[in-house]
């Protein structure tokens, strides 16, 4: 099933957008190849409002989503996962609006560091977020008007997690689904099994419309996802195709396999093919001296 993108959109600086029924969304001003146009952070609710991933440490990105709230109470402040560009703010918006911040919990790896091994990610890990309330997979949080359900969804990150509008069909996929890009899936931050579990997970579901984390809407998410599904296994074809024509290295598949896309990043690209080849190893599919790392030596299996 071919996957295609959807790079159509407004991101709107500066003001609030209605994106559904009881739904606003406000775009932070942090563009750049893994961001597109920004964060987009939600409000949801009428009277009592609960915020979805309040977004980067960002002054003007604070005044608007308080000026969109517009002096009405709120009760929730939840975070997706705790990259930089999604979980800073909330402890500011805690200290305007008092409520708390709920998440699955700390950022954590997919998986403990190997001997010598260094994350390249820590720099976008927001370290000292700690949510007041963790959220179990499938926990319901009421409010006033409105219900949002917890769907654990590790892969991007270990403690990512969406969060579904009850009975509206309607679910805030963050970093895991959307329209514009692949997610980044980088080890040790995050697991390529755990990704495909949780895109499973999500198909299973009975969504119509899906809210990400940057960029415009997925409104048609089973399709959508099915692509997903399709180019990572296309992508896992692509990478034992390089180790069986002779390529022995991340850096070698990346040049082959890559070569269209943007050079920076070409970093995150590298990151990706080892989340791949960690889940292949395991598989059995590729074999390789010890545990997978970035500057490891790949050859087919048996």
């Amino acid at each position: 099933m071919a996957l295609e993108f959807d790079t159509s959109f407004d991101p709107a600086h500066g003001r609030a957008v209605t994106v559904a029924p009881d739904v606003l969304r406000i775009t932070a001003r942090n563009p750049g190849p893994f961001t597109f146009h920004g964060t987009n952070s939600y409000l949801v609710g009428r009277d009592t409002l609960a915020v979805i991933d309040p977004g980067p440490e960002d002054d003007a990105h604070l005044e608007t989503l308080l000026a969109a709230i517009a002096g009405r109470p709120v009760s929730h402040i939840f975070v997706s996962h705790t990259h930089r560009d999604h979980s800073p703010l909330a402890a500011r918006l805690k200290e305007h609006t008092g409520a708390p911040m709920l998440a699955e919990g700390p950022h954590r790896p997919a998986r403990a560091l190997r001997i010598g091994e260094v994350n390249p990610l820590d720099a976008s890990a927001d370290l000292a977020f700690v949510p007041d309330v963790a959220l179990a997979d499938n926990a319901l949080t009421q409010g006033d008007g409105w219900a949002i359900r917890t769907v654990l969804t590790p892969g991007h990150t270990a403690n990512h997690a969406v969060f579904a509008l009850e009975g509206t069909g309607t679910l805030f996929s963050a970093d895991h689904v959307m329209a514009w890009s692949t997610s980044i899936v980088a080890p040790p931050d995050g697991a390529m099994a755990d990704y495909m579990r949780s895109l499973d997970k999500l198909l299973a579901r009975d969504g119509r419309l899906l809210l990400p984390g940057h960029g415009g809407p997925v409104t048609a998410p089973g399709r959508f996802m099915r692509g997903l599904k399709t180019h990572r296994k296309m992508r896992e074809r692509a990478i034992l195709e390089r180790i069986r024509a002779g390529d022995r290295t991340i850096k070698e598949m990346v040049a082959a396999i890559y070569r269209d896309t943007d050079p920076r990043l070409h970093g995150a690209a590298g990151l990706s093919v080892l989340a791949h080849l960690e889940d292949m190893v395991a598989r059995g599919l590729v074999a390789t001296n010890g545990e997978p790392a970035i500057d490891g030596v790949f050859v087919p299996a048996g």
